[in-house]
């Protein structure tokens, strides 16, 4: 991408420590709710389950909904100024 002639960097650029601190505490939870099927037998069955099934949402829905794309409120930003400016 440019602007204004000049090559602009992608928006991930200069942020190691935050995206791996993210990936490794939701890879946990991934991880954790693995770990819990482990605890499943025919006797005892809700609860491994229901744990599993909140671990895996929590890893996988807050980094794709709540996470999300760093740069989708931009274009909201863009189409909104050049409404104010017509």
């Amino acid at each position: 991408m440019y602007s204004d002639g000049k090559s602009k960097a992608y928006s991930g650029q200069g942020n190691f420590a935050g995206n791996f601190l993210a990936f490794a505490v939701f890879f946990i939870l991934f991880l954790g709710a693995l770990y819990s099927l482990t605890f499943w037998t025919l006797e005892n069955a809700w609860l491994p389950g229901l744990a599993c099934f909140l671990l895996a949402f929590l890893a996988f829905g807050i980094p794709q909904h709540l996470l999300g794309r760093a740069d989708s409120h931009q274009a909201d930003r863009v189409v909104a100024a050049e409404v104010v400016k017509k």
